[in-house]
Order: structure tokens, then C-alpha cells, then sequence
């Protein structure tokens, strides 16, 4: 290489540094507020809203909807003790009453030295209170148009204040983590639903059908999933409950469980029996015959004897296995039956999946009856046949 041909590199490689883009403007991840989760509550005044409203100094708002966010709290994120003594919990939650949500996000900003951030949320709580009073789309409509807002934020609704779920006993954790984690424990229970995130719940919203979110109880800083809400696809508001026993059937029902336990009672003996699913499947036919639809539903499953209280019994012999998937049958065809009422009869709602089936099935009566439909549903005829099969019963045998 020539002496010429260096120094032109020399000078181009000096000369690129001054394109080089600095962090000029960036904030400090301590300045940060990281918001990880939202609870959505009917609107109640905390005392310094109030205190400010008694003195002219608040802003104009109606009483609408009470957020609380949940912030890491930036001092202390693993439950240490302060130069006081006292243990200090990793979150800080912060409530504030409007009726906008983003104005409200904005006056929080006026309480809190580290503006709200919201890339790294969560999870959203909405008590069933105020979703029986504003519908979904309105709740949640600044958080679907935000640029900064995760899509990948789970959404839950709680029957009691949202806002309790997002303080649990001890200052190890994080309520937001904890909830998350909770959630993705689907593979061990059916009577948690599949994950319901933001992104999933846009296209819900404006698919004008009925459907569920998973519900979560909370008393005396403990929380539990248990149930789910039914939100009608029309109003966009919650319309009912499924208690967990409903869940459970409506996950043999949608075939969409990935593993849990069925408790059933041997006839002979009244004894617990417990069958461990391992897989699961079901299959929809539907027949149309002039204007008149029906369904009919298969439901399979394979899984294991996990525990047997019938002693007297050798369970590793063929006819006491099929004994034991008898009973297991029977209690699921127990479940789906209970659940079907209640979607039919005492709901009206459709939120198993047999409009898309019909959609994609038969897409020229789905345009017929899809204005309709959860009235249709209610007057469809369902039938159902349930098949377990025991593949495995443990390592140890009654003898």
C-alpha cells in the first residue's frame, strides 16, 4: 500500500467519527419510572385529590375510573432493609382518578420524579365492576394507540378492587411478575385459559364475538386465578362468569389444555381416582340440513393414573384401568354438559369457538347467521363423546 493510499484511509477513518451519533439526549435508567403493571377501578378520590378539590387546586375531571400503576421501586427491589430498619417493598404502586386514562398517566407524572414508562409492562387488571360499566374498547383504547405500550401485557379482570391484586403478602415480590408467572403455569391445570395479551385482545375487541378473560381473585395480599369473565362481543362489557369448574370444562370442551389433573369417584368403591392428562384434542363436525345447524363434538385425551386411593384394586390390571377411565369420562362429559348450559341457556354466549368452526367450515351460513350469532348458538343442538385412554400408572402398583 502507498504512502498516498494510507493517508486517504487515515483521514476517512478520522472523518467517519465526526457521524458518529451520540447519547446526547438520553435519560438514565434510574430516572426512569418502569411501569409493570395497570389496575383499572371504578373511580375513587384519594386524599390528596380530595384535599386539592377542597381548595380550587385540582383538575377539572368526572370520577370515572381510578388507575393504579405499579412501579419497580428503584431503591430497593429485593425486600432489604432500609438505614431505618424497616423492610421496604421492590414496588411502589401510585393511584390517580380521572376519566382519561392518559390524562391521568400525565398527572401521576406530577406526583412521581420519574415519569411514567411503560415498554416493560406487565400485565392490566380490570375489576368487573367498572368493565360491567364501560366496555373494554373504551378502558382500554389509549393503551392499544400507545407507541411505548407493550402488546405482550396479559389482561385479567378481577371480581373484587383491581387494585388489590397488585399488593401481595411479603416484600420479596414483584405482584406484576408474580401474576405473569402464574399464568404460565397452564401446563400443570386446566382451569387456567390460554394468555390473553394485548395484541390478541385487539383483534377480540373488534371481531364483534363474545369471549373470556381469565379472572383473578385476590384477599389478604394473596392472589389466585379463579374463573373467567365473559365479555360480550356486542356491548364490549362483561356479561357474566365462569366459576373454575366451568373453565375446566370449557377446556376439555376447546381441546385446548396442555395438562392437569381430573379428580373422579370409582363407582365400586367411592373412592378418589386421579387421571393426569398428558395430551389433548377435540375435533368439532358440523352438519347443516336446510336452516338447522348442530354440532357434534369428539374429545380425546391420553394421561396417566397419578393417584389411586382404591387399594383393594391391582392397578396395573386392564380392568380396573378401564374402570378408571369410565368414571373419568363420565366426570368430563359432567363438565362439558354443565358448561353448554350455562354458554346456552343462562348466557347465551358463544365463547368455545363454534362460529369461527362454522366460519371456516361453512362460510355462506356463517354470513347468514354471524349478525346473530350467540342468539343462534343459544338454540344449536351439541352432542359429545369423550374418549380417555390410561397409557401409564406411575412407578409404583397396589399389589
Amino acid at each position: 500500500m502507498t504512502q498516498t493510499l494510507k493517508k486517504i484511509w487515515f483521514f476517512l477513518a478520522f472523518g467517519s467519527f465526526l457521524f458518529l451519533t451520540g447519547c446526547w439526549d438520553s435519560h438514565e435508567i434510574e430516572e426512569r419510572g418502569f411501569g409493570v403493571a395497570m389496575a383499572f377501578d371504578m373511580g375513587k378520590e384519594s386524599q390528596i385529590e380530595t384535599k386539592l378539590k377542597e381548595e380550587g387546586a385540582g383538575f377539572p375531571k368526572t370520577d370515572l375510573i381510578t388507575l393504579t400503576y405499579q412501579f419497580i421501586n428503584p431503591i430497593n427491589t429485593g425486600g432489604q432493609q432500609n438505614n431505618g430498619g424497616a423492610a421496604q417493598k421492590p414496588y411502589i404502586n401510585v393511584s390517580q382518578t380521572g376519566d382519561s386514562t392518559h390524562q391521568i398517566i400525565r398527572e401521576i407524572a406530577m406526583r412521581m420524579d420519574r415519569p411514567v414508562y411503560t415498554p416493560h409492562l406487565k400485565v392490566l387488571v380490570i375489576s368487573e365492576e367498572l368493565l360491567n360499566k364501560l366496555s373494554l374498547q373504551k378502558l382500554l383504547d389509549f393503551d392499544l394507540r400507545d407507541e411505548e405500550m407493550r402488546l405482550s401485557a396479559f389482561v385479567l379482570v378481577s371480581k373484587g378492587n383491581a387494585s388489590e391484586t397488585l399488593d401481595v403478602k411479603g416484600t420479596g415480590d414483584i405482584p406484576a411478575f408474580h401474576l405473569m408467572e402464574i399464568i404460565e403455569n397452564r401446563y400443570k391445570s386446566t382451569k387456567i385459559l390460554p394468555p390473553m395479551p394485548l395484541v390478541k385482545l385487539t383483534g377480540k375487541i373488534h371481531s364483534g364475538s363474545s369471549f373470556l378473560i381469565q379472572n383473578v381473585a385476590s384477599a389478604s395480599g394473596e392472589v389466585k386465578l379463579a374463573g373467567a369473565a365473559i365479555i360480550n362481543g356486542k356491548t364490549k362489557k362483561w356479561h357474566g362468569f365462569l366459576n373454575e369448574a366451568d373453565v375446566e370444562g370449557l377446556t376439555w370442551l376447546t381441546g385446548e389444555g396442555e395438562g392437569g389433573v381430573l379428580k373422579s369417584f370409582d363407582e365400586q368403591t367411592g373412592q378418589i381416582v386421579l387421571f393426569e392428562v398428558n395430551s389433548m384434542k377435540r375435533k368439532i363436525t358440523s352438519t347443516i340440513d336446510g336452516n338447522k345447524i348442530s354440532f357434534d363434538v369428539n374429545i380425546e385425551s391420553d394421561g396417566r393414573l397419578s393417584e389411586n386411593w382404591v387399594v383393594t384394586e391391582k392397578d396395573y390390571e386392564n380392568e380396573f384401568l378401564k374402570r378408571v377411565e369410565k368414571v373419568a369420562e363420565k366426570e368430563v362429559e359432567g363438565l362439558v354438559k354443565s358448561v353448554l348450559e350455562k354458554m346456552q341457556e343462562e348466557y347465551q354466549v358463544d365463547v368455545a369457538g363454534f362460529g369461527e368452526h362454522l366460519r371456516i367450515e361453512h362460510p355462506k351460513v356463517w354470513e347468514k347467521v354471524k349478525k346473530d350469532w350467540d342468539q343462534t348458538f343459544s338454540e344449536i343442538p351439541i352432542t359429545y363423546n369423550v374418549k380417555l385412554t390410561i397409557t401409564d400408572y406411575g412407578t409404583v402398583t397396589s399389589k
